[in-house]
Formats: C-alpha cells, sequence, structure tokens
C-alpha cells in the first residue's frame, strides 16, 4: 500500500467528467514509483489531504474491504458557514448523486464537533451587522459520495468554497476577503487495519509538517486571522 498527500485542484484518476484536468494522482504516481497503484477510496477534486491506494490487488481488496465494513475512521477539518453547535450529529439518508426520484435513499451518518469561530465585522449578504464561520471537525462513519458536503448543506452550515452545495455570494464575498478561492475541507486522518496484518494504523496530514505545501499555507494563514474563539 501507499500514502500519499493529495493537493487540493487535483483529481485521483482520469474522468470523462472533467476531460479537460491534467493532474491525475494515480498517474503521477504511477510514474514515480515506476508500479502500477490501485485506488482504494476517493477524494473530490477540491479536497485535500490523506488518501490511500494499494500496491497490488489483494492489499486493494482488503483495504477496499475495510472501507466497505465501516472498519476504517476519516477525520476531516472544514470551514462553514454560521457557528455550528458544539457537537451535532447527522443522520440523513442520502440518494446516489444524480439518481433518479425513485432511487432508494442510503443511510448516511455524520458526527460533528465544532471547533472554533469566528465573527467577521461585515456582512457579506448586507443582511446582518457581522459574518459568522466556524472550523469543524467531521466524523463519517459511512461513505456516501459528497456526505459531508452534503451533510453540512441539510444542517444549514455549508462548507466554505463549495460551489455545488454551498452559497455562491458567500464564497466569492470570503475569497475576495482572504484571497483564497477554494473548497475548505481536508482530509486531516485516516484510520485502517494494515491489509495484512489487521494492525491499527494512522496516517495524518497536519498542517505543522506540511509548511512546504500550498494548501497548509492557506490553513495558516485563514487560522492567523485575529478573532477566532478556539472551543476547549
Amino acid at each position: 500500500m501507499v500514502v500519499v498527500y493529495k493537493p487540493a485542484g487535483w483529481l485521483v484518476h482520469r474522468t470523462g467528467l472533467d476531460a479537460h484536468e491534467t493532474r491525475f494522482v494515480m498517474q503521477t504516481l504511477r510514474d514515480q514509483l515506476g508500479r502500477h497503484v490501485y485506488p482504494v477510496h476517493r477524494l473530490d477534486k477540491g479536497t485535500c489531504g490523506v488518501l490511500v491506494m494499494g500496491l497490488h490487488k489483494q492489499a486493494t481488496q482488503a483495504l477496499a474491504a475495510s472501507f466497505a465494513a465501516h472498519a476504517t475512521r476519516k477525520e476531516y477539518l472544514a470551514l462553514v458557514r454560521g457557528w455550528l453547535p458544539e457537537v451535532l450529529e447527522v443522520d440523513h439518508a442520502l440518494k446516489p448523486d444524480d439518481a433518479p426520484e425513485d432511487a432508494p435513499v442510503q443511510e448516511a451518518h455524520t458526527q460533528l464537533r465544532c471547533l472554533a469561530r469566528l465573527s467577521w465585522p461585515e456582512s457579506y449578504d448586507g443582511r446582518h451587522p457581522e459574518t459568522r464561520i466556524s472550523l469543524v471537525q467531521a466524523l463519517p462513519t459511512t461513505g456516501r459520495r459528497h456526505q459531508i458536503r452534503r451533510h453540512l448543506k441539510h444542517v444549514a452550515h455549508p462548507i466554505i468554497g463549495d460551489a455545488t452545495h454551498g452559497k455562491g455570494p458567500l464564497n466569492r464575498w470570503w475569497a475576495e476577503r482572504l484571497g483564497l478561492q477554494r473548497l475548505w475541507l481536508h482530509a486531516k486522518a485516516l484510520e485502517i487495519p494494515h491489509p495484512l496484518t489487521g494492525v491499527p494504523m494512522r496516517f495524518e496530514a497536519d498542517w505543522s509538517t506540511l509548511s512546504h505545501v500550498q494548501e497548509a499555507l492557506d490553513w495558516q494563514k485563514l487560522l492567523a486571522l485575529p478573532g477566532w474563539q478556539f472551543l476547549p
């Protein structure tokens, strides 16, 4: 197996849905390692962070089985609209993206915890005296496509920079204020059993160890803004 840091803006593999893209994790990794790699799970194009792949089919099957059996623990960080409650459980079934109206829903569950809150002394829509932002830890216990993004939209706290499930005026306003336009979603850590021994392993993409990565600098710039109140 191989674990890498996926940059924001990169696709995991080629897809006809984004035919003009030229940066792919799988192809780049194959060139770097000089061998074939197999996808185990995926991160959205705009999401950065921890990504695992298999180096042969047997390991890939074992790793994929761990995801299917919910034997993994995934930890994400997200920047969202509004002040999220300190703790929030989202148990909201989801249909697959672009599914027909009569398609069955799938169980989906995400644990949310507010890590910090920011009050920006301007209104992005002219209706409030300030704009409120939260830094959130998201722990999905199921693996539906776009689950975190869709669950945060469901509870009216969409991720900043999410062009599909977020608020366009807020996204553009925030990008102007910070000078950064991106999806503020980071796959911080992944815990998964070793595909051969079953021993638990933890892989973490921490900003303090990624000082050479642009996304780490983006998050450091964000958290350096005055006015953050970090919750215990």
